[in-house]
């Protein structure tokens, strides 16, 4: 079936699923398959909870005399052709969003500044890869005006493949750094990947949203429209910003070039924050958001999503940034969690994954860091650090720091939880 034909059937029934868990009435399923999982098994499944059709590479028993059933080479990438088939039928502005840190951040900010004026789809969560990336187009309407898409990578050319899928018209990278080096081979390969982005809009002269201090991205922007934000007198700057305090919430300044100063009082933890503040800042006024509304909107923005996340329990404040960690993002933590004024402070950071040869390096780095710090009390998780010689309180795993908690919970404390999604962190907020 020609991907035109699909289409057809798509907009008759625009709902798909990929999960027989969820399988609402008249949507396609997409049998998707993984390591562990084959989708094509579980397609008669999907058929009988509700889906009108199933879209296959593989014929079951069950399933070979099935009209409602669509056999393609490849599901994953007539997924994939279907979504960008439905992006350029549409012809909605998108704003395609990677980085290394704060792209999740930076994603749900700008999405809350547009809002104020446009109808925006974005990003939900994490769906920022090879299957997220085409469901989050799969649910673009008509009626959104523009859509904000989040595209993630661990592996080289992984940028490559969505921004095919997505064709955003205009972008932002927020940042380079040291994160999935495991995958990506070196720092230089991160900034190669990322940069894809870059070259996919250098092909259509299209506007590039840039950290105008952040020599790695403008070392690879050449031939760019560059809008440029960032630290504040900085006349080549757009937008020009600077924080005012961090006590523990972010307050910045930020005024566009020429124009009246502002100052907001943010929701988020870390004075790294202001970047992704400034961003979006920049992108607001870019579309024709008015100052008032986008500093009502970074005002009123507030995290929940296990990143840079204040939590205020009957016994303890928290800062949960659980969802991810590298060493940029590590070490930035660390530095803001130093800075703010707290009278008993504890810190509970989970091994750093995807690292490959240099991860005993980094996480002696990080060790070096916090030598240097007056905390109260440090639990560190996971191998990362097991393999290294500290004078720290050492976890396997989340399951015994629950229950070192459970024995004697910490009380009185502000306490830092810092760790990479795979250390599941982000469950101890419950428990402290």
């Amino acid at each position: 079936m020609e991907i035109s034909e699909l289409y057809k059937i798509f907009l008759e029934h625009p709902e798909i699923t990929t999960d027989t868990r969820n399988c609402p009435e008249g949507s396609i399923f997409f049998a998707l398959k993984g390591e562990t999982f084959n989708g094509n098994m579980f397609a008669h499944q999907a058929l009988e909870k509700g889906c009108c059709y199933a879209v296959v590479d593989e014929l079951c028993d069950d399933t070979k005399n099935d009209n409602r059933v669509i056999l393609t080479d490849n599901v994953l990438l007539t997924l994939q052709k279907l979504a960008n088939f439905h992006r350029r039928a549409l012809g909605t502005k998108i704003i395609g969003v990677t980085g290394t840190n704060g792209k999740t951040t930076t994603k749900e900010l700008i999405a809350a500044v547009l809002s104020r004026k446009y109808n925006v789809l974005y990003t939900q969560g994490n769906f920022n890869n090879h299957i997220g990336v085409p469901k989050t187009l799969l649910r673009l309407k008509p009626e959104h005006e523009i859509a904000v898409i989040e595209m993630g990578a661990n592996h080289p050319g992984e940028i490559k493949t969505l921004v095919d899928i997505v064709e955003p018209d205009c972008g932002i990278i927020t940042n380079v750094g040291r994160a999935h080096l495991g995958g990506f081979g070196s720092f230089e390969g991160v900034v190669k990947t990322k940069g894809e982005l870059y070259d996919f809009l250098r092909t259509k002269h299209a506007t590039v949203f840039i950290h105008g201090e952040n020599e790695h991205l403008l070392g690879i922007a050449d031939g760019l429209n560059l809008v440029r934000y960032g630290a504040k007198g900085v006349k080549e700057n757009f937008v020009g910003g600077e924080v005012v305090e961090c006590a523990p919430f972010l307050t910045f300044s930020w005024q566009k070039s020429g124009g009246e100063e502002h100052v907001v009082a943010t929701h988020l933890i870390g004075d790294y924050n202001v970047y992704n503040m400034l961003a979006a800042t920049a992108i607001g006024l870019s579309f024709g958001v008015s100052e008032e509304d986008i500093c009502r909107a970074l005002e009123d923005y507030q995290p929940s999503n296990n990143r840079s996340q204040l939590t205020v329990t009957e016994h303890n404040r928290l800062v949960v940034d659980a969802y991810n960690a590298n060493p940029t993002s590590m070490s930035a933590a660390l530095k803001n969690f130093s800075a703010i004024r707290a009278e008993r402070k504890m810190m509970i950071l989970g091994t750093m994954g995807e690292l490959g040869d240099v991860s005993a390096e980094e996480h002696q780095k990080i060790l070096d860091i916090l030598s240097t710090m007056d905390v109260e009390e440090v639990w560190l998780v996971g191998d990362g650090f097991a393999a290294l010689s500290h004078p720290y309180r050492q976890f396997a795993n989340v399951e015994e720091v629950r229950e070192a908690i459970l024995r004697n919970r910490p009380n009185g404390m502000f306490i830092l939880i810092k760790g990479s999604n795979s250390q599941k962190l982000f469950t101890l907020p419950e428990i402290l």
